[in-house]
């Protein structure tokens, strides 16, 4: 048994709480110029076998949030001043770095948005792969390339015992998707955190990279927290999604509720901003103005300066993330209006 299995005991095991739950997370960036709060109270869960979408534009916090998580934020200039990250109620920002190590890859895995960037340009993504099973498990490189090409073929990477040897440059942009997915899932975590992993990907290829992951999903058993700004990709796939703005979660619902009707403006705009096939010839819908300065975050709700329900109570009150019904929330005093449409 591994240190981290006896750190989270027998008792974690049989009252098993949320897989990983993210409690009152604050993350700030301490610069020459001030300090950007980019991350201001985020909660989140997911469950084994379950796909939360978190959603927002550039930002608005979601991928430093996954950094905070897997324990790879540059510090300095990052510092998580505040919360909790529990793994099967293990609290992971208190636990010593060797031990987060062990978690690292081997139980919440991560892809990262910019395969070109993540992967390493010198080595062939064979050797790559293989570095998982060679560090954690102690494979010889011979048993660790074998186990490399069964991965490529388990992401249906075409002639992968002769394509094991080539470098990322010889891949696709689908391709080396591929190749990361087959990093990320190579010691069959428990959780994969997924960072807009369609991003710069055609159409085709995103519907065969979301296809491939949730088929990988339903082989383990694994919770999937999918990271994105495309509503698209989003709705075929996910069973809950949070909503961030300006480093908060301003809605969270089941994905079905929420495309019906949702129950904060900003999620509103991002909705009515897509392009659909029988709005044609109008014109497509977009949210007025731009994020806001994380050093200078607006009193109140952050999202006021650009809302059209936005009243004198905005912006002085933040508010809270209101029930609006079981499993869902909203951070909208007049999520009400909102969701019956009676107001904007």
């Amino acid at each position: 048994m591994t240190d981290i299995e006896t750190t989270l005991g027998p008792a974690a095991e049989a009252t098993r709480p949320p897989l990983l739950e993210v409690d009152n997370l604050h993350v700030e960036f301490r610069t020459p110029h001030g300090v950007a709060k980019a991350v201001n109270g985020v909660s989140y869960h997911v469950n084994a076998g379950e796909t939360l979408a978190v959603l927002g534009e550039s930002g608005s916090g979601k991928s430093v949030t996954a950094q905070a998580i897997m324990g790879i934020l540059d510090t300095p200039p990052g510092f998580v001043t505040r919360g909790e990250v529990r793994f099967n109620g293990v609290n992971l920002l208190t636990l010593p770095e060797e031990q987060r190590r062990q978690i690292r890859g081997r139980r919440i895995s991560m892809i990262f948005q910019d395969a070109l960037s993540a992967l390493n340009p010198v080595f062939s993504v064979g050797w790559q792969i293989g570095e998982m099973f060679r560090v954690h498990l102690g494979m010889s490189k011979a048993d660790a390339k074998k186990k490399a090409i069964e991965l490529m073929e388990r992401v249906r990477i075409p002639a992968a015992r002769e394509r094991v040897n080539d470098y990322p440059h010889q891949f696709s942009g689908g391709m080396r998707q591929r190749v990361m997915i087959a990093m990320a899932i190579a010691l069959d975590p428990d959780v994969l955190i997924a960072d807009e992993p369609t991003t710069a990907l055609d159409v085709t290829v995103q519907a065969q990279i979301m296809e491939l992951l949730a088929e990988l999903q339903r082989e383990s058993n694994m919770a999937l927290i999918l990271i994105t700004h495309d509503l698209g990709v989003v709705a075929d796939v996910a069973d809950r999604i949070a909503v961030m703005y300006a480093g908060r979660i301003v809605e969270q619902a089941p994905v079905h509720e929420l495309y019906r009707a949702p129950a904060h403006p900003y999620t509103k705009g991002l909705l009515q901003s897509i392009p659909r096939v029988d709005f044609k010839g109008r014109e497509l819908s977009a949210i007025k103005g731009l994020p806001p300065n994380l050093m200078h975050i607006p009193p109140g709700c952050a999202f006021h300066p650009r809302c059209p329900y936005a009243r004198e109570k905005c912006r002085t009150e933040m508010p809270p993330l209101y029930e609006v019904a079981a499993g869902r929330g909203s951070a909208c005093h007049f999520w009400k209006e909102v969701l019956d449409g009676s107001h904007g």
